[in-house]
């Protein structure tokens, strides 16, 4: 089987509303200019649109042309030039598209060198919230917002699925957002605490809810296995500290962002001073002390395949919670198969446990969406791209395309929407029909980072195995998701001077808080690592998070 990671781990970090450091460190890679300029009238430029294309119909273009598309390419799924997904595409649309490849080692950097150049292809995809800010002074990418009317199955899912007020959040500083978001009908964390149920309920008598009962839990677990050490992240401790962050009222790890949360007297303060995150620090560093978190797994690099081993220590019954996600807990019981045997473990992804500020989980969320390049806008099949780019990322039949390939040759679809791979094809990923000759994902390029994208709830959980449809009804049920964080669009000026400071300050956060966490820093200089953010100028970097904020209030109500 190979390994398991539906959801690409580096980006996940980024899929939070607000501006990462990420997005900072990129400003300094962007073109400078006078700014997007005038609204185009792409009505004007519509050769190859279809002249009655709506919403949940198929787009064909009227006029063969191409899109070119910026492609990440993960190691272990290398594009092959045998991939059907490319030729399909083209047969249902009349659009072909060309690659321009970039590694997934530093995707992100290569992405704004692209751009910042001016040799950027048309579509670039696996874009965040918070991601398009760098590039919208430049006018090196599409106001999206403005073409927002020629996108109907983008307006109709936005309305279906309640994200208006989402969608207004991703305004720049100039009232308009620069990306299109993924939209999700569901949202539920992705990653959470994978476990050995069989083992909690035999040695506790239940799975935990609250991380003090995983404490407790992980206790008693040592004792009957004294060689392991039962916690485990495999994600340099970002993926924990994200999903538990939520639990101590607080945001840390891939959900760090913009670093700022809102404070007592309403105000925004960074997240890294606050008692909370002092709580969350502590708890994990009170974990690492009694011999139960894996240190090993907080330090080893992760390289876009995620679990960093962990599933071995699963394996050798070392190890019997950690996170991941759906895909993970396939990964660690496919592992467990190899040396406990079917059938004699269960292995579930639980809602993150619940901690000191309640069962609080991370704001409902977008997904990566994508970017256009603002040469489109001078070519005559502007109108129709953006039409193309509608189908591909919000229409039902072409979500459905890019999960499973080519309906009634690789899958059917029944009336009642069930979807069903034939014999002939497998999708290891997910461990369906591992006897099939030909991989949809690996031999046809389909459920590949596209795929994750946009996704109706039966979308989602066609793929998914009837514990992560559990697990899906377990967190809307038990668990309350947090209220989005503030939007704090920032004008070029204040960019530039937030992109000096944001970054150093992170890092900081980041060193110390492994540092306390593994134990090598004593928490009695708690207060001088705060006082060294401040050294750091993270109140000016506040007073600048705050003035965006205010004005963004005063111009969005």
């Amino acid at each position: 089987m190979t390994t398991s990671h539906p959801f690409h781990l580096s980006q996940t970090r980024r899929s939070f509303v607000g501006l990462s450091a990420a997005a900072f460190g990129a400003l300094a890679l962007s073109s400078c200019g006078s700014g997007a300029g005038e609204e185009i009238d792409a009505e004007a430029q519509s050769v190859g649109a279809m002249e009655d294309y709506a919403a949940d119909t198929q787009f064909t273009a009227a006029e063969p042309f191409e899109v070119s598309m910026l492609w990440t390419d993960w190691p272990e799924v290398p594009v092959e030039d045998s991939w059907r997904i490319f030729d399909l595409i083209k047969e249902l649309t009349n659009v072909d598209i060309t690659l321009t490849h970039i590694p997934f080692s530093d995707a992100t950097e290569k992405r704004s060198l692209l751009i910042s150049a001016g040799d950027a292809p048309t579509l670039i995809p696996l874009v965040y919230t918070g991601e398009d800010s760098p590039f919208v002074s430049s006018g090196a990418v599409v106001p999206l917002s403005d073409y927002a009317d020629k996108m109907p199955n983008f307006q109709k899912y936005v309305e279906e699925w309640e994200l208006g007020e989402m969608i207004n959040n991703l305004k720049q500083a100039d009232g308009k957002y620069y990306m299109m978001p993924g939209l999700q009908e569901v949202s539920v964390p992705v990653f959470s605490l994978v476990i050995r149920k069989d083992v909690f309920e035999e040695v506790t008598g239940a799975v935990p809810n609250t991380w003090e009962e995983v404490h407790e839990g992980l206790k008693l677990i040592k004792e009957k296995y004294p060689d392991s050490v039962p916690l485990a992240d495999g994600f340099e401790a970002q993926s924990m500290l994200n999903y538990a962050a939520h639990g101590f009222g607080t945001k840390a790890g891939w959900g760090f962002g913009d670093g700022a949360v809102e404070g007592a007297d309403g105000t925004l303060v960074y997240a890294a001073t606050t008692d909370e995150y002092k709580q969350l620090v502590e708890f994990f560093r009170g974990l690492v002390e009694d011999g139960l978190l894996d240190k090993e797994s907080l330090t080893d690099s992760n390289d876009g395949s995620g679990a960093a081993g962990v599933d071995e220590k699963f394996a050798k019954e070392t190890c019997f919670a950690a996170s991941g996600s759906s895909g993970t807990a396939i990964e660690f019981a496919t592992a467990l198969e190899e040396t406990v045997g079917e059938g004699n473990f269960s292995v579930a992804l639980i809602p993150p446990p619940a901690g000191p500020a309640g069962d609080m989980v991370e704001p409902r969320n977008f997904w990566h969406g994508f970017m256009l390049s603002s040469e489109i806008t001078k070519s005559e099949n502007f109108l129709a791209t953006l039409q193309f780019v509608d189908w591909l990322y919000f229409n039902p039949d072409a979500r459905d395309m890019l999960r499973w390939g080519e309906k009634d040759v690789t899958y059917t679809k029944s009336d009642d929407g069930t979807i069903e791979l034939d014999d002939e094809y497998s999708l290891d990923d997910y461990a369906l029909n591992a006897d099939g000759e030909t991989d949809i994902k690996t031999d046809l390029g389909f459920s590949t980072f596209p795929a994750e994208s946009t996704e109706s709830r039966a979308l989602k959980e066609s793929y998914s195995t009837p514990e992560f449809v559990q697990y899906i009804d377990d967190v809307l049920a038990t668990r309350t998701p947090r209220d989005p964080f503030p939007p704090t669009p920032m004008d070029e000026t204040e960019l530039e001077q937030a992109s000096l400071l944001a970054t150093p300050i992170k890092d900081a956060v980041d060193t110390a808080t492994l540092q306390f966490i593994m134990g090598e820093r004593d928490m009695s200089e708690w207060d001088a690592f705060v006082a060294e953010l401040e050294a750091a100028g993270v109140d000016r970097y506040l007073e600048l998070l705050n003035t965006a904020r205010e004005r963004f209030v005063e111009a969005n109500g």
